[in-house]
């Protein structure tokens, strides 16, 4: 068994919120909660999070990877083309939104002292919004038990190592600025094939979303369509 985050900072975690609680990459299995019964930490391909909260600033750097975010030492090996899947604590059903997962192409020599700042450096590879002006959204999965999302890594991406950020955008409040939650996390990959395409039109983290953006102002209880932020899913 492989960890996948840290033991979140606080122990009575607010109901109303959630993170990603375990991962299967690369046919591998990786489980966070193993802190509380380990005299040390153990290293992990995800990097920490300070708790299950949401992030509000839509310009802060704390939107890139979650409050406190630090590089990890490990890296899940994965072929390109092979789908990833991620399992979340049982979501609310108020905080309804999109989810979005984005990856960054990382040093040759790994992500473990890699901190992409404001560089633009990000590509989305998978989004999942609402689903017409109906009450189905890319969270609506996650709303019930077992919960799981998966996203897929682009069978032509050239192998190194990759960042990857995946957020849940929470638009319960979101019909005045600035109401959007976000709850971003990030993992560490090893992406292994043949694959050569390194992605362009690359974007930024804080940088991708304006406040005012419409898919981030957005009165949610209206049955009005719904525009995803930030750029076009990189396809191969």
């Amino acid at each position: 068994m492989k960890t996948f985050t840290t033991l979140l900072a606080t122990v009575g975690l607010v109901a109303a919120h959630g993170y990603v609680d375990n991962a299967t990459i690369g046919g591998q299995f990786y489980q966070p909660y193993v802190d509380p019964y380990l005299g040390t930490a153990p290293d992990r391909i995800s990097r920490k999070i300070s708790g299950n909260g949401p992030m509000e600033d839509v310009t802060s750097i704390d939107v890139q990877c979650n409050s406190g975010a630090a590089p990890a030492k490990l890296h899940a090996a994965a072929a390109a083309g092979s789908a990833v899947t991620l399992r979340w604590t049982l979501w609310p059903d108020s905080h309804m939104g999109p989810v979005i997962t984005y990856m960054a192409r990382c040093p040759d020599t790994g992500c473990q002292a890699y901190s992409p700042g404001t560089a633009a450096v990000w590509f989305k590879v998978h989004e999942a919004g609402r689903v017409g002006t109906s009450n189905v959204w890319g969270d609506s999965p996650l709303m019930v038990a077992p919960t799981s999302y998966s996203y897929t890594i682009p069978s032509c991406l050239k192998k190194g190592f990759y960042l990857v950020r995946h957020e849940i955008i929470a638009l319960h409040a979101a019909y005045s600025y600035p109401g959007a939650q976000f709850y971003p996390g990030c993992h560490q990959l090893n992406v292994t094939g043949s694959g050569s395409t390194v992605p362009t039109s690359l974007v930024a983290i804080p940088g991708a979303y304006k406040g005012t953006d419409a898919g981030i102002t957005y009165d949610a209880y209206k049955a009005t369509t719904y525009t995803i932020p930030g750029p076009k899913v990189f396809t191969c």
